[in-house]
């Protein structure tokens, strides 16, 4: 096995400490009991997939409450639009909040993308009946399956995404029942 990378990840954190960020982010999410379901690698990764992933994916339910316990929960790791370049602060209001289909956030902790809607799986309440729990320490989260991940990884084509998807099939061949 070869040795663990000693370059640091883009954070400047050593590559465990940043993925170890990943899972604090998603634990604040589940204590602010924000709805939502984890859709990109980071969904590969717990289904077993070993490409290394540097943001969690989510597909959450963009109603008001929702975005206003997400933002709850993000609030004190300073969380910044990714988009537009000029990056301004989190900052929703019940009236704003409303004006959301997505969110691409940096984070202390790491990016966050927030969708409304997954390709090849649909909006949130799909994603949700498409979804397992997981065990975390904060509580359950859910994942997206391993059949909706494929096909959603599948409708974004790029080359990582059909990389994943060769390990998910594979994954899905040993164990056809898990």
């Amino acid at each position: 096995m070869p040795a663990p990378s000693t370059q640091p990840s883009p954070s400047g954190k050593p590559w465990s400490d940043a993925l170890l960020d990943l899972e604090g982010l998603l634990e604040r999410l589940i204590r602010h009991r924000v709805e939502f379901v984890v859709i990109g690698g980071f969904a590969a990764v717990a289904h077993g997939v070993t490409l290394l992933t540097q943001d969690i994916d989510i597909c959450c339910h963009f109603t008001t409450d929702n975005l206003m316990r997400l933002q709850d929960a993000l609030a004190d790791l300073d969380p910044l639009h990714r988009m537009p370049s000029s990056r301004p602060p989190l900052r929703l209001t019940r009236e704003t909040a409303a004006e959301f289909h997505n969110l691409y956030l940096e984070t202390n902790l790491g990016q966050l993308d927030c969708l409304g809607d997954v390709l090849g799986v649909g909006g949130y309440e799909r994603v949700l009946a498409e979804s397992v729990s997981v065990p975390l320490p904060a509580g359950p989260c859910r994942i997206l399956s391993i059949d909706a991940l494929i096909r959603a990884k599948e409708a974004m084509g790029r080359e990582r995404d059909r990389q994943a998807v060769l390990q998910l099939r594979a994954i899905r061949e040993r164990n056809p029942g898990g």
